[in-house]
């Protein structure tokens, strides 16, 4: 498959003792090819429950064009929980910690009983998945699944300890010799 086969030949760069890999889907970068966006897109719609939700959410960044091919596909608006403050009635912060980041996310656009669907591009500490987790309880809604494009390391683990969601992942990678390598099929 192209996520697989795309992800095997992307670049690696250190940030501090982070071996940090450089992918289309969780940078944006060299660039993001319409023919993969469509096969993440179709594999999230196939394992997910996206059809249960009232709406998607995502992760500023690189969740967005994880969130706007869905929607497109399914009919279903989305939320970006932002890395920036709005000021908006019943906008939620909450602090969100990575291997390689940390501050606040804010929350805007959930109410009480909305059943939204979580899709993200990777997961990796768990730390950012775990802010979305807190927020959309706090908001009152009903998280009916959880979706990640690629995992990597033991954060899947911890937030599924942590929270009591199941995590589903298209892909399961890790960092070798300066090289990805895909740990399933």
């Amino acid at each position: 498959m192209k996520l697989e086969e795309s992800l095997k030949n992307c670049p690696i760069v250190k940030r501090g003792e982070y071996h940090y890999f450089i992918h289309p889907i969780s940078d944006g970068v060299p660039i993001v090819e319409p023919d993969l966006l469509r096969e993440i897109t179709t594999r999230i719609i196939k394992i997910g429950k996206i059809l249960e939700a009232d709406k998607i959410v995502t992760a500023e960044a690189m969740g967005i064009p994880l969130a706007t091919s869905l929607s497109l596909y399914t009919d279903k608006p989305y939320v970006i929980v932002r890395k920036r403050e709005y000021k908006l009635p019943g906008e939620i912060p909450v602090y969100q910690k990575t291997g390689y980041s940390k501050g606040q996310l804010y929350l805007n656009g959930i109410n009480k009983g909305d059943k939204v669907f979580i899709v993200d591009d990777v997961i990796s500490t768990g730390g950012t998945l775990i802010a979305l987790i807190q927020a959309l309880e706090r908001a009152g809604a009903e998280i009916v699944d959880i979706v990640v494009v690629i995992e990597r390391g033991n954060g899947k683990v911890i937030v599924e300890k942590r929270t009591g969601y199941k995590i589903k992942t298209l892909v399961k990678i890790d960092v070798v010799d300066g090289k990805v390598v895909v740990l399933n099929k």
